[in-house]
């Protein structure tokens, strides 16, 4: 198993839903993320995350995120612990990602030791539509630096938010 998972989530056909897979899309054509890192882009949310999440010494989850206080296209990052309500994170069929991950911990499961988040904050995740709104396809390529400073261990504590529209 590779030791580094950046776990792209999302819906591709749901506007700014999408930014996960589009996220996956550029991590994995860019290459250059090293041997020791792999990229998973899933339409998964709870439980069905676990076995991709198990056998990982570290993971970054990349979503979508609605706080309500941010302008869309804000990147937010959440450092392990700390975890925001996300469309994705949770579905009225699942549970959230930290029940999910504490009942795998109790279950015995070798999750990672870090699990950070990088969000971006949607402007539309219920269009059906292949296309980002501009605020949040202006945030990919910052995304992508960031996420390159985590594997590089520079990425910042919270709060970091940065806008790009």
């Amino acid at each position: 198993m590779i030791p580094t998972l950046i776990l792209c989530l999302g819906n591709e056909i749901l506007s700014d839903d999408a930014f996960g897979f589009r996220i996956a899309n550029i991590l994995k054509q860019n290459g250059g993320l090293g041997e020791g890192t792999e990229v998973v882009y899933a339409s998964l949310a709870g439980f069905n995350l676990l076995g991709i999440l198990e056998n990982r010494e570290r993971a970054l989850i990349v979503d979508t995120i609605l706080t309500g206080n941010a302008e869309p296209g804000t990147i937010h990052f959440f450092h392990h612990g700390y975890f925001a309500p996300s469309l994705n994170l949770v579905s009225s069929h699942e549970v959230s990602l930290p029940a999910a991950l504490k009942l795998g911990g109790l279950l015995g499961l070798n999750l990672p030791g870090t699990l950070d988040v990088l969000a971006v904050e949607a402007a539309d995740v219920s269009t059906l539509s292949e296309q980002l709104t501009p605020p949040v396809e202006s945030a990919l390529q910052p995304a992508v630096e960031r996420i390159k400073d985590w594997l590089d261990g520079k990425q910042e504590p919270i709060p970091c938010e940065e806008k790009y529209a």
